[in-house]
């Protein structure tokens, strides 16, 4: 595959912005971006953007419908590099830990996962109760990463626009796709 394929979700958990700015990043660098938008996503986006689902869905390679279970992505046929859940909402999470894969997110993590690709999970939600924890670590024994988007202050971001570019940048570093989007700690 010469330009890999990179799936986004977008779950209902408050964080839109940062799903956006993934498949931002992920034009900008040239990469294929496979977008599944969840109708809770689309509630979530009229409450936190003056975006539209359409404007977001410009932004990937290929968009599906959540509810195609037949989609290309929900087969480990079909290549990928990995996917990337942001922002992933509790619902979503337990969905993947417990591999059922009801919906196009939930089959497309698990398809994932089943094939050694990394599956990161910007799970947002505070706070968390012990239920939620379990999902966290049985999420993580399966093999994905949990990546809250906390943000770091140590560059002095002076935008919520910086401090969600940051996130970004760390979370595509962190399954291997290097960016220019953060700044990397060089020592004090």
């Amino acid at each position: 595959m010469s330009i890999p394929r990179w799936i986004v979700a977008i779950t209902g958990a408050s964080g839109i912005v940062y799903g956006v700015r993934l498949l931002e990043a992920l034009r900008d660098l040239g990469l294929e971006a496979h977008l599944v938008l969840t109708a809770a996503a689309e509630v979530t986006l009229r409450h936190e953007s003056t975006l539209t689902a359409t404007q977001i869905t410009a932004l990937a390679t290929r968009s599906y419908d959540p509810r195609d279970l037949a989609a290309p992505i929900a087969s480990g046929s079909y290549r990928t590099a990995g996917m990337l859940v942001a922002p992933c909402s509790i619902k979503t999470l337990s969905a993947i830990a417990h591999s059922y894969a009801d919906t196009l997110v939930a089959r497309a993590a698990d398809v994932t996962l089943k094939e050694g690709r990394p599956l990161l999970l910007a799970v947002r939600e505070t706070p968390l109760h012990l239920g939620q924890l379990r999902l966290l670590v049985q999420a993580a024994e399966l093999g994905a990463v949990i990546f809250p988007p906390l943000p770091a202050f140590y560059q002095h971001p002076q935008t919520v626009a910086e401090l969600v570019r940051e996130s970004v940048g760390r979370m595509l570093a962190r399954v291997g796709i290097e960016n220019t989007l953060y700044r990397e700690w060089t020592g004090g």
